[in-house]
């Protein structure tokens, strides 16, 4: 694993995509401060970029780096929720402008998965996740179903939990207004 994270850090600071593992589904990443590597991104998944796609940190004391106004039940729904949760956030600032909706708003998850979260940390930065997939295709369960142009179209590809076959739950979405008004957008 300690290679696989020198690596992936290395290729994140060029401005590489890497595919990797996280809490949820395997993902496709890049750093998300950076236009052009997520230009790249919505490239190879053939998506286009009004579709905005998450970021994950490692700790939630990161957040108001990139986040203007956090709810204060945001703080209690990361610390209770019993499975991984991405939470939609208005007024993201200091990420690449292309990665946010169209209403300024970014979806982010704090990561407790071993290697997304040593990842993120040793990185500095938030990095996108994305599912490893084309758009409109069905999201990977498992390392072996993602697609030969995803794997082709990436930079670098981690080798930790590659064997892995557990079909892994999506993170729960939730929207949260300023005021701390909450959409639940999927369970």
């Amino acid at each position: 694993m300690h290679e696989d994270l020198k690596k992936a850090v290395e290729v994140l600071r060029e401005g590489g995509l890497i595919l990797y593992p996280t809490d949820t589904i395997w993902g496709i990443g890049c750093d998300a401060t950076n236009k052009e590597a997520v230009k790249r991104l919505y490239e190879l998944k053939q998506r286009h970029d009004s579709k905005s796609m998450l970021v994950l940190l490692d700790n939630v004391a990161k957040l108001p780096g990139y986040i203007d106004e956090i709810p204060d039940v945001a703080y209690d729904m990361m610390e209770f929720t019993n499975k991984p949760l991405t939470i939609i956030f208005d007024g993201a600032k200091n990420l690449a402008e292309n990665l946010l909706a169209e209403d300024g708003s970014i979806g982010i998850r704090i990561t407790s998965e071993k290697f997304s979260q040593q990842l993120c940390s040793r990185f500095k930065k938030p990095l996108v996740s994305t599912s490893a997939n084309v758009s409109g295709e069905p999201s990977p369960q498992n390392f072996s179903e993602i697609s030969d142009v995803i794997k082709q179209g990436v930079d670098f590809i981690v080798a930790f939990r590659q064997e892995e076959m557990q079909n892994p739950a999506p993170s729960s979405i939730i929207k949260l207004g300023k005021g701390g008004e909450v959409t639940i957008i999927r369970e």
